[in-house]
């Protein structure tokens, strides 16, 4: 991963930078989702106020930093599983800060220039996507866009050029809808965006349950709403209705080590990763 610092000096003059200065504006002293899941990988993208607010919930859930690097390989399974099935276009929405396995670089293992959005509105997040992007391959764009209003992000002129709504797309939601109020219609989101997709498309989704540990459940759930991102943890039941007009591929709704591993996992017994994935596929 480039560092914010290495990126400013490289990238200051780069026209993708240009089109939006307040990419490299943040507050450190808030903590902040992207930053606190970059402090769980083990990044060095964050803070002193992320660190506090991170080992808050590490005291009593120390397994969320093995479930953060399961949540990522997660992400690089169901991305080459896509590819495998012949997806080449991908929509990553709310995308965090690039670290190793990016969705760009996990797809061209299987699938030659295969097209990448990225989405987010961390301005943190769009400043060191871009950076890094500066020196992609053309085939991968970032976006500035709030999940809360997908008809925006499925209007943006840059997602408009480089996704062909007119052949399957493969939809990334990994660790977000968790982020995402009941008042904000969760099932509203994914629906417009289910929508818009056409058969053959994958949606692919992780997201954290209150079927978990109730001590990890209440202090995470505390430490988010200082990060102004209240988490709310859904159920398995609530989980799996946001998956409404997909057909979930085997094995269906499971704990992150489940989902077709490659390697043997940690996590005995596996619900101690906290959080439930699935790839349901459009029919």
């Amino acid at each position: 991963m480039l560092t914010s610092a290495r990126s400013r000096e490289k990238y200051q003059g780069s026209p993708l930078l240009r089109r939006d200065r307040r990419s490299w504006a943040f507050d450190p002293t808030t903590p902040n989702v992207a930053r606190l899941y970059d402090y769980y990988l083990g990044g060095k993208d964050n803070f002193a106020a992320d660190r506090e607010a991170a080992e808050r919930i590490l005291s009593v859930a120390p397994e969320l930093r093995l479930a953060a690097r399961e949540n990522r390989a997660f992400l690089g399974r169901a991305v080459r599983f896509l590819a495998r099935q012949g997806i080449t276009q991908f929509l990553d929405i709310g995308t965090g800060l690039p670290t190793q396995g990016n969705v760009h670089e996990v797809a061209s293992e299987v699938v030659e220039d295969a097209r990448v959005v990225y989405v987010d509105k961390d301005p943190v997040v769009l400043g060191h996507a871009r950076a890094l992007l500066a020196e992609a391959d053309g085939h991968t764009v970032v976006v500035e866009g709030d999940l809360r209003r997908p008809e925006d992000i499925l209007e943006n002129e840059d997602v408009v050029k480089a996704i062909d709504f007119g052949r399957p797309v493969g939809l990334l939601l990994v660790a977000i809808m968790h982020f995402i109020r009941e008042e904000d219609d969760p099932a509203r989101i994914v629906a417009t965006l289910r929508d818009a997709l056409p058969p053959g498309s994958y949606f692919v989704m992780s997201h954290g349950t209150r079927d978990a540990r109730a001590e990890a459940v209440t202090t995470g759930t505390k430490v988010y709403e200082n990060a102004a991102a209240p988490l709310v943890l859904r159920s398995r039941l609530e989980i799996e209705a946001l998956f409404d007009g997909f057909d979930l591929v085997d094995p269906g709704l499971v704990w992150l080590p489940q989902w077709r591993p490659d390697q043997p996992h940690l996590f005995d017994p596996p619900e101690r990763s906290l959080i439930l994935c699935g790839v349901g596929r459009k029919t």
